[in-house]
């Protein structure tokens, strides 16, 4: 390793402070990583779960949401640069369950009270986030559409497991027959284009996105740990998985390792949200964004992490976005200043289940922390902004 460019007390400071999130409960361990150049420093603290005293290792594999939707955007840029897919072209030919959608009036209207929409749900519409359906940002039972959402299981209503899933197949035919919120290309909507693009990816490769990504960017970067399910022989390495119950006040399992629903292929293998991986493996994906050309090109990934909204399309998701950041293809950027962390350039996401994960090319800086607690609200908890805030005070 070259000449070490991480401040060894400021890191030891982030284990100080990352430790007593641990020993408050706030969750019961957590793996950060923070690479600056050719420097890198991984920590692993606390346990498997406040069940499993056994410490919490490098290689422990957690369920990482949200961050998911980065590895499916990549996968779809590989078949835009293979000319298979073309960012503006309908996606009606590979999915026809999503063809001559309707729209609501607005989002109040009944399911009835629909206009034609103005045209086709294209490849640019999925990785923008902008295809016209997505999480509805309202109390349960505000309007009428969200009580489909949650019966049909389409997303966007919060978090599921995959043993709750139901076919690809029978879930576009759902979606389908459910009208759009927006109109295609209108504005940013949440999650549920995250799936339909892992859908489409499927359809057009004629692989399962599983296959497909295994195939295309888990194996040529040696994430030999990341996919949908967990094999029985690495069960032992998954943790427990907590979410706060508001009614008793404490963290209760969402997610048993002794039973849990990532221990058997899933029916549905979700793009927005249903991989598994370790902090490694992850790593291995952000330095390949980092530096382009081992799975896409340089060109291909300046486009994919540079705004591609427009404030009329960002309208409305200030709860996602704030004043700093906008959305490229398939993960968020950052467009200016406004805390310590935050960098013009920067690109990443997070995930529900207590995951973050950020590139910053100016700085030649990847951050990674994974917990196994499901974030309370589209806010970032306190342990990940006191990481990001150290990850960024640590670079020397």
């Amino acid at each position: 390793m070259s000449t070490a460019s991480l401040s060894k007390p400021r890191l030891e400071r982030m284990r100080l402070v990352m430790s007593a999130h641990i020993e408050r409960k706030d969750l019961p361990g957590l793996v950060a990583l923070v690479s600056h150049r050719d420097d890198a420093d991984v920590q692993t603290l606390g346990s498997l779960g406040f069940q499993n005293p056994a410490p919490m290792q490098r290689d422990t594999i957690f369920r990482i949401a949200s961050i998911s939707k980065i590895i499916t955007a990549a996968a779809a840029m590989i078949l835009v640069e293979e000319c298979k897919i073309r960012l503006d072209e309908s996606i009606e030919p590979w999915l026809p369950e999503l063809a001559n959608r309707r729209v609501l009036k607005s989002i109040g209207s009944d399911l009835e009270d629909t206009v034609p929409a103005n045209r086709a749900i294209t490849l640019r519409d999925l990785l923008t986030y902008t295809m016209g359906f997505g999480s509805v940002m309202a109390m349960p039972g505000t309007y009428p559409i969200q009580k489909f959402i949650r019966d049909y299981r389409v997303g966007g209503d919060g978090p599921s497991l995959p043993s709750q899933e139901i076919t690809t197949d029978e879930w576009l035919r759902r979606l389908g027959s459910l009208p759009l919120l927006a109109q295609p290309g209108e504005r940013w909507m949440y999650h549920v284009s995250g799936d339909v693009l892992g859908a489409l990816i499927a359809r057009v490769s004629g692989q399962s996105l599983g296959a497909f990504l295994r195939e295309r960017i888990f194996d040529p970067l040696g994430m030999k740990d990341t996919g949908f399910w967990v094999p029985p022989d690495k069960l032992q390495r998954m943790p427990g998985f907590y979410a706060f119950n508001r009614q008793t006040n404490r963290l209760d399992y969402f997610d048993d390792p002794a039973h849990t629903a990532w221990r058997s292929e899933p029916a549905f293998e979700s793009g927005g949200g249903g991989l598994v991986s370790t902090i490694d493996d992850y790593f291995a994906f952000t330095r390949a964004m980092l530096h382009p050309g081992q799975i896409l090109s340089r060109a291909t990934v300046d486009l994919m992490t540079s705004d591609q909204l427009t404030p009329a399309q960002r309208a409305g998701a200030e709860v996602f976005f704030g004043t700093h950041s906008s959305w490229g293809l398939g993960m968020a950027v950052d467009t200016a200043r406004k805390d310590i962390f935050h960098m013009p350039g920067r690109f990443g996401w997070t995930g529900g289940f207590g995951t973050t994960a950020y590139v910053d090319p100016a700085n030649d800086m990847i951050g990674i922390l994974f917990t196994q607690r499901m974030m309370d609200s589209p806010e970032p908890p306190k342990v990940f902004t006191d990481f990001w805030t150290l990850a960024y005070a640590a670079m020397e």
